[in-house]
């Protein structure tokens, strides 16, 4: 199973969204329709686009991005992000917590004495 599907059955939480959008502005300016294409490109378009957006300004209000708008191009002005220390600091933290987690379920698979079996439904009754 490719991880586009495991993605559209099991939804991350808003701070996995959080983390992508931080990972995505770590050494680089954008606009919010950039973070939405670098997520698809990542493979992660299931995420609502209203969503992003409103992440963005959660975001911002948390100290994590800050913006800027941006208004030398013809058109509307659009809002420019970049992380903070702060946003950096919760990606990192967020990192070590996502390592820890992963590090505590191999424990907890190495625990087990057999391997996890789906049920057979199809066996013949034991004489």
């Amino acid at each position: 199973m490719q991880r586009t599907d495991l993605f559209a059955r099991f939804k991350p939480s808003g701070d996995m969204l959080t983390a992508h959008l931080l990972a995505l502005l770590q050494g680089w300016t954008a606009y919010g329709y950039d973070l939405v294409q670098r997520l698809e490109d990542a493979g992660y378009g299931d995420y609502n686009k209203g969503s992003i957006y409103r992440t963005l300004r959660q975001m911002e209000r948390m100290g994590l991005v800050a913006s800027d708008w941006d208004t030398s191009t013809d058109g509307p002005a659009r809002r420019m992000y970049t992380v903070t220390q702060t946003g950096l600091l919760f990606l990192k933290d967020w990192l070590a917590l996502v390592d820890a987690h992963r590090k505590d379920m191999e424990t907890l698979l190495g625990m087990s004495t057999r391997p996890i079996e789906p049920p057979d439904t199809h066996r013949s009754p034991s004489s």
